[in-house]
């Protein structure tokens, strides 16, 4: 009876708080940690369905389904032999003020990469991205980006707080080289944006083997950020998504392509775009809690982690 307070927690429903039962720091700068799991609930910039605000939530509860395995299979090792993990909840920012949520992400993303961690960010939707990518760019200077979506996000017609212009903006700014950046699973309409890109059929056709040396040839050498749209999945694996499109990559694809993305110098991932009310059996929340995994276990392959 000594331990009914303290005994360590492994059940799937009591105090399933945060993603994958990591520590919850609620100021992460001063934590020791390498990497700061951050919670951005916004979907605000969202041209379709709403609700991707409420993905972070959702990708924290079914992440307890994976917290109880240990070393993930396939990998040989445990992540979190390797990497200290914590959770630090979510950004609070006003509802409805776009400048503010957009200042308020850049900064909090720059505290934490100058204390010398990184961040695995969970959306919200997929404007996000341009904001953590500007506070990146101060710290790691021009990047790759290797890009998991149904669509190129390049549209120049969108406002500046809108999900589908990130990547029309990014290059512009100097945060990414498009020359260096990859785009998989591409199903929408794309013409010459600068950006290499696998459509979706090219991805089904081809072997996770052949895409992710296809990937290695372009990033080159340069840092790299990974983000991942949930919709790059086919709506038969992630129905829960606010811009869903029929003809996309099954989770099994998915996940060899990240794990052959093993020991390149990743400096930082989200994973966006999961809308809960459309979700079915939370299959789309489980599929992003699996992918953030697998995200993790490629930043702690690197040979010289910073």
């Amino acid at each position: 009876m000594n331990d009914l307070f303290t005994k360590t927690d492994y059940s799937l429903y009591s105090n399933a708080m945060t993603f994958l039962r990591r520590p919850y720091v609620k100021n992460p700068v001063s934590a020791d940690a390498d990497v700061v799991v951050f919670g951005v609930p916004l979907d605000m910039a969202t041209s379709g369905r709403p609700g991707a605000r409420m993905g972070p939530d959702a990708i924290r509860r079914a992440s307890v389904n994976l917290a109880w395995e240990g070393k993930k299979f396939p990998w040989d090792f445990n992540v979190f032999d390797k990497t200290k993990v914590i959770d630090s909840g979510d950004l609070v920012f006003d509802t409805g003020d776009a400048e503010d949520f957009t200042y308020r992400l850049e900064a909090a993303t720059s505290e934490i990469l100058k204390s010398g961690k990184t961040m695995l960010a969970l959306g919200g939707d997929h404007f996000i991205t341009l904001p953590i990518l500007r506070a990146y760019a101060k710290h790691h200077g021009e990047m790759a980006l290797i890009h998991f979506d149904a669509h190129t996000d390049t549209y120049s017609n969108g406002s500046n707080y809108d999900h589908g212009t990130m990547f029309y903006h990014a290059p512009k700014e100097g945060l990414i080289s498009a020359k260096h950046s990859v785009q998989i699973g591409i199903r929408t309409e794309y013409d010459d944006h600068g950006f290499n890109v696998i459509n979706a059929m090219q991805a089904n056709d081809q072997s996770a083997e052949e895409i992710v040396t296809q990937i290695r040839s372009i990033i080159g050498d340069k840092p790299v950020y990974i983000t991942f749209d949930i919709d790059c999945l086919d709506p038969a694996f992630a129905p829960g998504t606010g811009t869903p499109v029929c003809g996309g990559l099954n989770s099994d694809k998915v996940l060899k392509i990240i794990r052959g993305l093993a020991g390149i110098n990743v400096v930082g991932m989200d994973v966006v775009e999961v809308s809960p009310p459309y979700d079915q059996s939370d299959l789309t929340a489980l599929a992003g809690a699996t992918i953030a995994l697998e995200l993790l276990y490629v930043w702690a392959s690197k040979e010289n982690k910073e």
